[in-house]
């Protein structure tokens, strides 16, 4: 699974161990540039924003977490649905 698959309307993102709802999202394209704002995320008063850049170098540590070149830990989270 790749992480634009991942990342495909995740409601929620775990930053660091901190859930967050995700606010924006656009998973990155051949259309996307480095500066473009793909995740914008917010943790009560917390906001945390994420360009292309930020994604270009992010390893897959299994399991659904992606380590950034910054060091952050991400791993994206679907609402689950119960009928």
């Amino acid at each position: 699974m790749t992480l634009a698959h991942t990342m495909h309307g995740s409601d929620f993102v775990l930053i660091d161990g901190v859930v967050c709802e995700t606010e924006y999202l656009r998973v990155p394209d051949e259309f996307t540039v480095p500066d473009d704002v793909v995740l914008e995320a917010t943790s009560g008063d917390t906001e945390f924003a994420f360009t292309r850049a930020d994604f270009d170098e992010a390893r897959d540590m299994g399991d659904g977490v992606y380590r950034l070149a910054s060091g952050r830990l991400l791993r994206f989270l679907t609402s689950a649905t119960l009928h």
